[in-house]
């Protein structure tokens, strides 16, 4: 299975997807919430934009994706043969760092829709500062809005999939590990987007998410354990000058000095079946003191950071200290983002302006299609 289904590739496409996801639905929360039953069918045509820019995005980053995985397996597979355990060591290492922080955003689930209505918001009250002409950019950029502002999004989270999923899977055998989870990762998305968009019991979906999560930490849980191991195989490796763990499961095959337990069977690079588990628990027939107690602190970190988390949601800041966890990202400082923060009052003020900004270039939209039937005619008359 673990062949044909890489599981952290699933996780990272599900969570890019949602984000994509979150963004349309709230562009089209937009569009049927400032036109609304008024004029359908005006409705209608700016919902075909945000979709056909949506499908582009993600066809342009499937098309990049196929082409930098089609080129790695063709051209570049042997590069790193020679230290497989150590790269896949590095490699799990930092799979497990990305799977956490989008376990952390999959959690904030509803802070994460607050954070991308205030950005559209954003992109959609503050228009270009000069008006062009219609060949010019300007005016193309502001008649296809809808289209240019899903399909970048759509564009920016796909590209940064692509990323995620090749560092996470370079170290697959087989480039068959890679379609089935990023289709399925979509597919995913896509209902727990449609979830979102339709409606239906918060309490149910936030269930949801938490399953999802307390999954994607098993899981990074495992890769954690599996990266410690990989590292200490590698020296083993070089110490006896072989890949002993390929050697089959009995002795000679393990460092002794290093053995926590060790089982005569069930070796996932062996064994069919016990490479799911390997997988998604991070399972090794033969377990090291680093491996065992990497997991241990993997998971008291885990717990540490969500009961700091919960502490902040609660309290609006850090034990102790007057700050959140924000503030301790130099990006905050660099970007200046204190002065994007907003008050519940301004946001909704900024919501109904993008409201307005809507419903206005639906009606702009709309007379520009009268006023160019109009002049069709009359060119049609003089003829």
């Amino acid at each position: 299975m673990a062949d044909v289904f890489n599981v952290q590739i699933f996780f990272i496409v599900f969570r890019e997807a949602l984000e994509a996801i979150i963004v349309i639905s709230v562009l089209l929360a937009f569009v049927k919430q400032s036109i609304g039953e008024a004029n359908q069918k005006l409705a209608r045509k700016i919902k075909i934009q945000i979709w056909c820019g949506s499908i582009a995005g993600v066809i342009i980053c499937l098309g990049i994706g196929g082409g930098f995985i089609g080129a790695y397996y063709t051209l570049g597979k042997d590069i790193w043969g020679g230290a497989e355990d150590l790269w896949e060591g590095i490699f799990c290492i930092i799979a497990t760092v990305l799977i956490s922080l989008m376990g952390i955003a999959m959690v904030r689930i509803n802070k994460l829709q607050k954070k991308w209505r205030i950005k559209i918001a954003r992109a959609i009250v503050t228009p270009p500062a000069k008006k062009a002409d219609r060949l010019k950019i300007g005016y193309l950029l502001k008649k296809y809005a809808m289209f240019i502002l899903p399909f970048i999004t759509t564009l920016r989270e796909g590209l940064e999939a692509v990323v995620f999923v090749g560092g996470v899977g370079i170290s697959e055998a087989s480039a068959r590990a890679f379609p089935l989870p990023v289709v399925c990762g979509l597919i995913a998305g896509l209902a727990v987007g449609g979830f979102l968009y339709y409606g239906g019991s918060a309490v149910s979906l936030q269930i949801f998410l938490c399953i999802s999560t307390a999954i994607l930490y098993l899981i990074a849980a495992g890769l954690f354990s599996r990266g410690v191991w990989y590292l200490q195989t590698d020296h083993f490796n070089k110490q006896t000058g072989g890949d002993a763990s390929e050697n089959g499961s009995g002795p000679g095959t393990y460092n002794i000095h290093q053995s926590v337990w060790h089982v005569n069977c069930c070796n996932p690079e062996l064994d069919n079946g016990w490479d799911v588990f390997n997988a998604l628990l991070g399972w090794q027939n033969s377990a090291t003191y680093g491996s065992v107690i990497s997991y241990n602190i993997y998971w008291l970190s885990v717990i540490v950071l969500l009961s700091l988390m919960l502490f902040e949601e609660k309290k609006g800041h850090l034990p102790f200290v007057s700050i959140g966890f924000r503030h301790l990202n130099p990006l905050y400082y660099i970007k200046n983002k204190k002065k994007d923060e907003l008050s519940n009052e301004e946001a909704d003020r900024l919501f109904e302006q993008a409201k307005m900004q809507i419903h206005n270039h639906a009606e702009e939209q709309e007379l520009n299609e009268v006023h160019e039937a109009t002049q069709l005619n009359s060119t049609a008359k003089a003829y």
